[in-house]
């Protein structure tokens, strides 16, 4: 390959620069990360606890604030997290635009739709 070559190659991407959006996203998915540690581990724990006293105990115990929060906050934080992993896959592998915008688009109502049937279930065993 020859020195014509490399600037050929070099003027093909220079002004392309980066969408300045990326940074975020890897921002973001560590924050949820480190969020999903504790609250994983919690609920773990939190579960294997109540599991013996039936499905009425976890219910009981899934009405209380004191459960019902974290709870709300692991559900979002947990999608909010799969949805950026997944988001990032779409986008480096998925190389024709329409294919790509389809599935990120798929990916986020997904997530976002899985989320909320999660977080409105925790808000009506609250109210119940």
């Amino acid at each position: 390959m020859g020195s014509d070559d490399n600037r050929v190659a070099i003027s093909r991407a220079r002004g392309l620069g980066s969408a300045k959006t990326g940074a975020g996203q890897w921002r973001w998915q560590r924050v949820t990360a480190v969020a999903l540690v504790p609250l994983v581990v919690w609920s773990l724990a939190s579960l294997i606890a109540v599991v013996g006293g039936g499905r009425e105990a976890v219910v009981e115990w899934l009405a209380m604030p004191g459960a019902a929060i974290p709870m709300i906050l692991l559900l979002i934080a947990l999608f909010w997290h799969i949805a950026l992993g997944l988001m990032v896959v779409a986008e480096d592998y998925l190389h024709r635009d329409g294919v790509r915008f389809a599935a990120v688009a798929v990916i986020q109502l997904g997530c976002m739709a899985l989320g909320v049937t999660g977080v409105v279930a925790m808000v009506l065993a609250l109210i119940a």
